[in-house]
């Protein structure tokens, strides 16, 4: 920024590894970043100014976002009136309305297919005799998903028989008057992608390539960009994203998830904010999915999305391994969040970067050895090596 220029500031609600990695991106654009959090280990705090405060506490939070230019998230599932509240006060990217669609599953559906973006089929579920009318509307297998507040696989059961509804509904029916519940037909697909976006204040748009995901118990244990895919959905991914942010008059980095069909991508969810499989692009692209979220929020020009060779992010739960051990494999970039280990608990991620396919098979391999992690790293060697 330019002398005399006062220092732009950005507020973040919540202060996890998301908002840790936006603090770390916005520092050498000059930009002084704070984070709210209920939690007072918060990681985020770690690094940056954090006031505690409860996510449906007005008061706190209208005093957080007091002296910030911009208020932005890391956790997107804050309550509709304290947003509210911090709207009429500062200005607030993403707006209400892209918030709104990404907090309810049967509300983000409906608002995809409505812009002509393709998904499972689905029902709203709202009593015990409307879940069977929906499987046999829908047939089985299918999956019942809370409408708000799941992730990572949580807030979901699949049924595979017609007998699992009733468990189905004993895990997840008192849910319906809080949260709603829907039910979505299993899609048969042949692998799960994801495209990072981000749309700036002026409506500008940039993407970067699409991502190969994989899951274990519904977290995601590595990304691989770019993916191997036609140019035929790459467009269509580039396409699906572009309606959405334009729709939603987005500002800042959002996640689309996807599944790949064969010859067509169904879309699964948005994330309204940076997201996991968008974490290579620190080491892997020329411009971070972080930085650029920060550039967005303020009003600052788009970077690059061009991706820097071929990356593989792989996420770690629970104890981090040895970073010293893995530091040893060339390309090998370490990502600690300063989390205490807990079992299920993302405390850390490390993307491993080559400028070829057959470089990034071979550091895999290192890293998988040395770290006994063969089983995480096979599936995106064996990807590679189809490529």
């Amino acid at each position: 920024m330019s002398a005399g220029r006062a220092q732009p500031t950005l507020g973040v609600i919540g202060a996890g590894q998301l908002a840790r990695m936006m603090v770390l991106a916005a520092r050498p654009l000059g930009v002084d970043v704070r984070v709210y959090d209920p939690a007072h280990d918060a990681c985020a705090g770690h690094i940056a100014n954090l006031t505690c405060g409860a996510f449906d506490d007005a008061d706190a939070l209208a005093s957080f976002a007091a002296d910030r230019d911009v208020i932005t998230f890391d956790f997107e599932n804050v309550p509709a009136a304290s947003f509210e509240t911090l709207a009429r006060q500062r200005l607030v990217h993403p707006g209400a309305r892209a918030l709104a669609t990404a907090q309810d599953r049967l509300h983000e559906k409906r608002s995809f297919n409505a812009l002509g973006i393709s998904t499972a089929a689905f029902a709203d579920v709202g009593s015990r005799a409307e879940l069977d009318m929906a499987v046999a509307q829908l047939g089985l297998p299918a999956i019942l998903k809370t409408r708000r507040l799941g992730y990572d696989g949580k807030g979901q059961f699949r049924l595979r028989r017609p007998e699992d509804a009733e468990a189905a509904w004993a895990a997840l029916g008192d849910q319906v008057s809080s949260s709603g519940l829907i039910l979505e037909a299993f899609v048969p697909f042949q692998r799960e992608l994801s495209v990072i976006a981000v749309r700036g204040r002026d409506g500008s748009f940039a993407s970067w390539p699409l991502v190969q995901n994989w899951h274990v118990d519904g977290v995601l244990s590595a990304s691989l960009a770019p993916a191997d895919v036609s140019s035929a959905l790459q467009q269509q991914a580039l396409d699906y994203a572009h309606q959405l942010a334009s729709a939603l008059d987005y500002v800042g980095v959002f996640a689309l998830e996807l599944f790949d069909c064969g010859d067509r991508l169904l879309a699964n969810e948005m994330a309204p904010r940076v997201h996991n499989s968008g974490h290579w692009t620190i080491e892997g692209a020329e411009t971070s999915q972080f930085e650029n979220h920060v550039r967005a929020v303020l009003g600052l020009p788009l970077g690059d999305t061009r991706p820097r060779g071929h990356s593989c992010m792989l996420n770690f739960l629970g104890t981090l391994p040895d970073a010293a051990t893995a530091l040893a494999v060339a390309g090998v970039h370490w990502h600690d969040y300063g989390k205490a280990p807990r079992a299920g608990r993302k405390t850390g991620h490390a993307t491993v970067r080559a400028d070829s396919n057959a470089g990034l098979v071979s550091a895999l391999e290192q890293l998988g050895q040395i770290l006994h992690r063969e089983a995480q790293v096979a599936p995106v060697i064996e990807r590679l090596r189809r490529i």
